[in-house]
C-alpha cells in the first residue's frame, strides 16, 4: 500500500478544500492501493502526531466549501528549530511521525512560511510535494496562487458596496485590504473596484500627493473618493527609517488601529474632509472559492498527484503562462513575489488616472 500524508498550513483561504480534492481524486485514480493520512491543524499535527486516515468520501462535496476540513495553524518557520515548551525538537518530531506512518510522500498546501518548512523537510530527507496557497499571491515561482482570485472578489465587492454610500454622503472612504508585505491583492481589488487612490507596501506614498489627488477630484466636481490601502502601506518618510527607528517612532506617537486609520486622520486634518474607514479583514479569506480558483485548484492538485506517480519529490507545482509546471522547493523557499513599481499593470492604472501616492 502507498501512503500519502497531507496537511494545510498557515492562514486559511477559500480553495484549500478544492485543492485537496484535486490531489485526492487524482491519486485515487492513479493508484489502486493508496491511503491518505490527514494531519490536523497543519504542521502542528505532524509535530505531535495528530492525524486521521481519510476515506474517499471525505473529498466529495468540498469543491465549493471554503476553509479546510483538516484545520490549520501558524507554525512560524523561524521557530521550527526552537524546541517547544517541553523541549521537543519539532523537526525531529516531524521526521519521526513521517517515518512511523511509513509515508511515501508529504503533501503540503501553504504559503511562504509553509513552503520554507516544506523545503526544510525535503532537505532533511523526506519526500515532499507542495502546492502554492495564499490570498496575497506573493509566492515566488508561480504566476498565481490558489485563493488569490477568491480574495480579490471579496475585496472588490467590499469596495463596490462602499461606492454607493460614499457617493450618497460625499465622503472619502478608505478600504483596508489584506497584505502586510505585498500589495497584489490591493492592486487588483483597487483597480477592479474603481478606487481613485491605491497605496501599496512596494510604493511608499507621499501624503501631500494623496491630498493633492483628493483636492483635484473635488475641483473636478467629484464629491467622493475611494482609497484602497494595503495593510502594509508605508509613507516615504517612514520607509527611510530602520525597523528600530520606525518602532520607536510609533511607540512615541499616536497609536492607531492600523495604517488606514492613520491616513484617514491625516487627511481630515489637512483637508477637513470627512473620512470613513472600512476593514473587510478576514472576510477576504472566507466564503466559497470562486470558479477560477476551483479550476486552478483542480489543475494544481492533479499535477501534484502526477509528481507523486513519477516519484518526483522536492517540488512545488506552479503556474507559468497558464501552464502548470513544477519548480524546485529550494528555489521557492524564502522568496517573495512583490509588485514591481514599474510593472505594466501599475503603469496602466496610472494611465487611467489612479494615483499611487508617489508622484
Amino acid at each position: 500500500m502507498m501512503r500519502i500524508g497531507m496537511l494545510t498550513s498557515g492562514g486559511d483561504c477559500q480553495s484549500l478544500n478544492a485543492t485537496m480534492r484535486g490531489v485526492a481524486k487524482a491519486l485515487y485514480r492513479l493508484f489502486d492501493d493508496i491511503e491518505i493520512v490527514g494531519f490536523e491543524d497543519g504542521y502542528k499535527g505532524l509535530i505531535y502526531s495528530e492525524y486521521r486516515v481519510m476515506n474517499p468520501e471525505e473529498f466529495s462535496g468540498i469543491l465549493t466549501k471554503g476553509g479546510t476540513i483538516l484545520g490549520t495553524s501558524r507554525q512560524p518557520f523561524k521557530l521550527m528549530r526552537t524546541p517547544d515548551e517541553n523541549g521537543l525538537d519539532k523537526v525531529e518530531a516531524m521526521k519521526h511521525t513521517y517515518r512511523k506512518l511509513k509515508l511515501e510522500c508529504l503533501v503540503v498546501l501553504g504559503g511562504n512560511g509553509s513552503q520554507k518548512t516544506a523545503n526544510l523537510l525535503s532537505e532533511e530527507g523526506l519526500n515532499v510535494v507542495s502546492l502554492p496557497k495564499t490570498i496575497d499571491n506573493d509566492l515566488w515561482g508561480t504566476d498565481i496562487t490558489f485563493g488569490f482570485q477568491s480574495a480579490v472578489n471579496v475585496a472588490t465587492n467590499a469596495i463596490d458596496c462602499i461606492h454607493t454610500t460614499a457617493a450618497s454622503h460625499g465622503r472619502v472612504f478608505i478600504v483596508e485590504v489584506m497584505g502586510h508585505k505585498v500589495g497584489w491583492l490591493t492592486l487588483y481589488a483597487g483597480i477592479a473596484g474603481g478606487a481613485d487612490i491605491i497605496l501599496l507596501p512596494e510604493i511608499p506614498y507621499d501624503l501631500d500627493v494623496v491630498v493633492e489627488a483628493l483636492k483635484s477630484r473635488s475641483k473636478n466636481g467629484k464629491k467622493f473618493s475611494i482609497i484602497a490601502v494595503a495593510e502594509g502601506a508605508i509613507s516615504k518618510e517612514n520607509a527611510k527609517l530602520s525597523k528600530r527607528e520606525l518602532k520607536e517612532k510609533k511607540k512615541n506617537g499616536v497609536v492607531y488601529p492600523s495604517v488606514a486609520y492613520e491616513i484617514g486622520a491625516q487627511i481630515t486634518e489637512r483637508t477637513g474632509q470627512e473620512v470613513r474607514v472600512t476593514v473587510p479583514g478576514h472576510m477576504q479569506r472566507g466564503g466559497e472559492p470562486c470558479p477560477y480558483d476551483r479550476v486552478l485548484s483542480t489543475r494544481l492538485g492533479a499535477e501534484a498527484a502526477k509528481l507523486m506517480q513519477d516519484k518526483e519529490y522536492g517540488y512545488m507545482v506552479a503556474v507559468d503562462n497558464n501552464e502548470v509546471v513544477k519548480i524546485p522547493l529550494v528555489k521557492v523557499a524564502g522568496k517573495l513575489k512583490t509588485v514591481d513599481p514599474e510593472c505594466s499593470i501599475v503603469k496602466e492604472a496610472k494611465m487611467i488616472g489612479i494615483s499611487f501616492g508617489d508622484e
